[in-house]
């Protein structure tokens, strides 16, 4: 076990790194900051001492391990537009994303599992034909046309819910919550079920194509034979191994709902790190960039490292497969 989560860390760590090397250099081509900070009449000794002072006029090689040893203290640099630790505007802007996207995630992975499970239980029945047929519109609409028809549904036509903003916040120490506000709650409605919609069809789909999988088992009909309640053999034994698979796709997900964020945010002008991510993109804001993108790679690597590690928790043959190699 110790083996395993060692060599999977390792190889965590080596994707980061190369992940911070594409993004950085990537960056170079996107435009000059120095354009957007000095006005028309700058001299070209404005732009020399600019430059000098950001640290541009070094080495690419010299910029990056600077970066990198910024980054692993937590130090992303100052922001080029607001002028400010990127560090500090990120711990502003997290708590908006990071709630949007959990709620997202578990409107995703509980009615994702959950319609799943009924119509792989159900699957001649004319409901669980009809959610199969209706849930074909998360998977192909595009994630703006979902939120545009929402809001235009919900926010314009009936006046139910907000269009855009995150409405009234409460302010817990640093961290900034709209849980705790009618305004706050309604405002989330929208933009996570725009953002957990392709997931939550994708899960379902899942979900019902391994469960029917599983039901066709021997062991299945060995246990129904033994005479098993047909509630014990659905969740206890076929449930269980369905949702196998189903772990590496939804913890991808999760954090594709983090990184597709950007999206969703910029529909509804969410204030989070996706809609930081946009202006940062309009400004050349290079280390507000950098941090972004860092950030949802340590994420998507998390999130993998856990599904990993949850399937040599839950799949016995792993630890047997692990035993016989050492």
């Amino acid at each position: 076990m110790l083996t395993f989560v060692v060599r999977r860390v390792f190889q965590s760590a080596l994707v980061l790194l190369i992940v911070g090397l594409v993004a950085f250099s990537m960056f170079r081509f996107v435009g000059d900051p120095i354009d957007n900070m000095l006005g028309q009449e700058r001299t070209d000794a404005d732009i020399a001492r600019l430059r000098t002072e950001l640290g541009l006029d070094q080495p690419f090689p010299v910029q990056y391990v600077k970066f990198l040893k910024g980054a692993a203290e937590g130090n992303f640099g100052v922001s080029y537009r607001q002028g400010r630790p990127v560090s500090t505007i990120l711990v502003e802007r997290a708590p908006a994303t990071l709630e949007l996207a959990a709620v997202s995630g578990f409107f995703a992975i509980t009615i994702g599992i959950g319609l799943g499970v009924f119509t792989a239980i159900r699957r001649d029945g004319f409901m669980a034909n009809m959610i199969m047929s209706v849930s074909l519109i998360g998977v192909s609409l595009p994630t703006f046309l979902i939120g545009i028809l929402l809001i235009y549904l919900f926010a314009v036509e009936l006046g139910w819910l907000p269009s855009f903003g995150r409405g009234d916040v409460v302010h817990i120490g640093w961290w900034s919550t709209g849980f705790l506000t009618a305004s706050g709650l309604k405002a989330l409605i929208l933009p996570a079920i725009t953002l957990g919609l392709y997931q939550m069809t994708l899960i379902m789909r899942l979900v019902r194509s391994e469960m029917l999988e599983v039901l066709r088992q021997d062991y299945i009909r060995f246990a129904r034979a033994r005479g098993l309640k047909e509630r014990s053999v659905n969740f206890r034994h076929a449930l269980k191994n369905t949702l196998v698979p189903v772990i590496t796709v939804t913890g991808l997900q999760l954090g594709s709902i983090i990184a597709f964020a950007i999206i969703t945010e910029t529909v509804f002008q969410w204030p989070g790190v996706g809609l930081l991510f946009i202006n940062a993109i309009q400004f050349v804001d290079i280390p507000v960039m950098a941090a972004y993108l860092m950030l949802i790679s340590v994420m998507f690597v998390g999130i993998n490292l856990i599904v990993d590690l949850l399937y040599f928790a839950i799949d016995p043959r792993l630890r047997v497969d692990q035993k016989g190699a050492k």
